[in-house]
Formats: C-alpha cells, sequence, structure tokens
C-alpha cells in the first residue's frame, strides 16, 4: 500500500479554496487599510458634516470653509487629520473649481446647518419698522422731559408701553449720534 500516490480530494480542494480566499482578503484588506477614511468618503459622495466644518473654523478662522469642506471631503471626514495638516504648517489645498460639496442632511430633512443671519436686503431700518418717523421731529427737550420715574409698574400693560418707550428712546438717541457723527465727519 505505500506504492500508492497521494490524491486529492474533494475536501482538501474546498480547504484550499477556503484558506486561500481568506489570505488573499486578509492581504488586500491589509493594504486597503492607509485608503481607508478616503473609501469612506467617496462611499458618502460629497457630503461633509457641517459641525466638523464649524468645528475647524472656529480653530482657524482664517481658513475658507469651502477648503475646509474640500479637506474634509478628502480625507473621509476626519477633523483630526485636517487639524494636524494646518497645525503643521502645511495648509489646506485649495479645492478645484468643479468642486461642489453638499451639505448633511439632518433626519428631519432640513438642513444641519444654521440659516445665515437675514440680510437687509429690502432696505428697512428700525425708524420705519418700529414706526419713529414722527418722533424724529421732536426735540432733544422734550424728551428728557418724558423721562419717567424709573419704577416698576405691577400692570403688565404699564411694563409694556414703557419698555417700548425705552426702545424707543434708544433707537432715536442712537440715530442722534449717528447724524452728528456724520455731520462731523463732513465738515
Amino acid at each position: 500500500m505505500s506504492d500508492e500516490e497521494p490524491s486529492l480530494n474533494i475536501p482538501s480542494l474546498v480547504t484550499l479554496a477556503v484558506v486561500s480566499f481568506f489570505v488573499i482578503r486578509w492581504f488586500f484588506k491589509r493594504d486597503g487599510d492607509s485608503h481607508a477614511p478616503r473609501s469612506r468618503g467617496r462611499a458618502r459622495g460629497n457630503t461633509v458634516d457641517p459641525a466638523q466644518v464649524e468645528q475647524i473654523s472656529q480653530m482657524f478662522p482664517q481658513l475658507s470653509t469651502r477648503e475646509i469642506m474640500w479637506d474634509l471631503q478628502r480625507n473621509g471626514g476626519n477633523v483630526a487629520a485636517t487639524t494636524e495638516r494646518v497645525l503643521s504648517g502645511r495648509g489646506l489645498d485649495a479645492p478645484p473649481p468643479s468642486f461642489q460639496p453638499m451639505i448633511a442632511i439632518s433626519p428631519t430633512g432640513v438642513p444641519a446647518q444654521p440659516a445665515p443671519p437675514p440680510t437687509k436686503s429690502d432696505g428697512q431700518d428700525l425708524i420705519s419698522r418700529y414706526n419713529l418717523s414722527a418722533k424724529i421731529t421732536e426735540t432733544n427737550e422734550e424728551e428728557s422731559a418724558a423721562k419717567s420715574s424709573g419704577t416698576w409698574s405691577q400692570n403688565k400693560e404699564e411694563r409694556q408701553r414703557l419698555l417700548q418707550k425705552r426702545r424707543d428712546d434708544m433707537i432715536l438717541a442712537a440715530r442722534r449720534k449717528m447724524m452728528q457723527k456724520q455731520q462731523e465727519s463732513a465738515q
């Protein structure tokens, strides 16, 4: 019986295939670990978390938001890597003109990034907003005589009226100071 050659049977072939599969998988996964953040970032698309962008922009206000988004998108959202790049003095690369970042959408469907503050595009100022144009013509003497005693009233409507009057007086006083500065700078 010692003259027989060993033969390959089906169970040994299956075992060889399974072991080979796991060895090859381990080999490629090990090489891919250095690029794992990049592949994760590409799997998500151009989505960048606004909280991470805000965190970095608070640490480094000299950086543009677009540069921060580009670097975070390239390194898969790794804030530590972006921070390390800036601190090492290398700076951030300028994003290409074709880079159009998308902001992350919260589960409610509303963008997670806070809305920008409203601009003064309609030209409405405080005088027109609070209908103070009639009070502009009043003189300083009349306003100083109309000052209240400063006591706090128990009546809610009276408190409301006093606070509105105080707000109006502050707006008008600020307007007078601005007009005086403009007159002084014109001279």
